[in-house]
C-alpha cells in the first residue's frame, strides 16, 4: 500500500476530515491534500512524524 492509501486508511477509521489531519498535525491542508492525493509521493519524515501523531499511530503504519 502506498502512502496515499494508508493515509486515507486511518483518516477514516478515525473519522477525521483533511481539515482535523492538518490541524492536529500542524501542516497545511495543502500538505495534506497533496499526499493523501499522492502528489506528493515522498513527504519528509518530519511530515509523517507530525501525521502520524495526529493518527495516533506509528510512521512505519503510514509507510508500510
Amino acid at each position: 500500500m502506498s502512502i496515499a492509501n494508508n493515509l486515507k486508511k486511518f483518516r477514516a477509521e478515525n473519522n477525521y476530515s483533511l481539515e482535523k489531519v492538518a490541524r492536529l498535525a500542524d501542516l497545511s491542508l495543502n500538505t495534506i491534500v497533496k499526499i493523501e492525493s499522492g502528489v506528493n509521493k515522498n513527504p519528509t519524515i518530519d511530515t509523517l512524524s507530525k501525521i502520524a501523531k495526529a493518527l495516533d499511530i506509528g510512521v512505519d503504519d503510514l509507510i508500510e
